[in-house]
């Protein structure tokens, strides 16, 4: 199917352009948010008397997006949840959990922004793309963690606080050790030989 971009689509072309597509993709995507039109000879002739304004109005979104851009690229968010010694979360943090952590700083994005192909589902520090703008794409970075304090590690090390498992010491034992047992007719080393008297030697 071919389309006519109404923005700029990575991987697939600039404002204007004509391309194919797969049809799916076109129904699924592009069409419902009007990021493209079917390249039909009504569309593309409507396109070119709107080019102008089409153009001024995505510049002007990329100005915005640019000014919000420079304020939260390289901001960094704590994620405090419930995890296992071995890091893995009891759940996991997708892409509302990005927006709500930024929410909570002050920024505000939209959730189809943020780049999260799957969903995380162990502690640590991770760098999350943020798409603000087809042409402008920022970085935050999300640190998942138990506690602050291990937030705060995780920062320092990048890697995941896990808590170490202690193995159990032996117990101690009390008093004097017990002697191995000794079959009967065995000589044991520390002890002295005796030789009990016999009939003939009490005679």
């Amino acid at each position: 199917m071919q389309v006519v971009l109404l923005e700029r689509v990575e991987k697939l072309g600039q404002i204007g352009d004509v391309v194919n597509v797969k049809p799916g993709f076109a129904r699924n995507f592009l069409l419902p948010q009007n990021k493209a039109l079917r390249a039909t000879q009504d569309n593309i002739a409507y396109f070119e008397a709107q080019k102008e304004t089409l153009m001024a109005a995505n510049a002007a979104k990329r100005g915005q997006a640019e000014t919000q851009g420079k304020k939260l690229d390289g901001q960094k968010f704590v994620l405090l949840r419930q995890a296992s010694d071995t890091g893995i979360l009891f759940g996991s943090v997708g892409a509302r959990d990005v927006v709500d952590a930024a929410a909570e700083n002050n920024f505000t994005i939209a959730r189809s922004a943020v780049r999260l192909d799957q969903s995380i589902k162990n502690l640590g520090v991770f760098d999350i793309k943020i798409a603000l703008h087809p042409e402008v794409v920022v970085t935050v970075t999300i640190n998942i963690a138990r506690s602050k304090e291990e937030a705060v590690e995780q920062f320092k090390t990048g890697k995941p606080a896990l808590r170490q498992m202690e193995e159990p010491s032996a117990p101690r034992g009390r008093g004097r050790a017990k002697k191995p047992e000794v079959e009967f007719g065995e000589q044991v080393d520390d002890q002295p030989n005796v030789d009990f008297p016999t009939e003939n030697s009490a005679a």
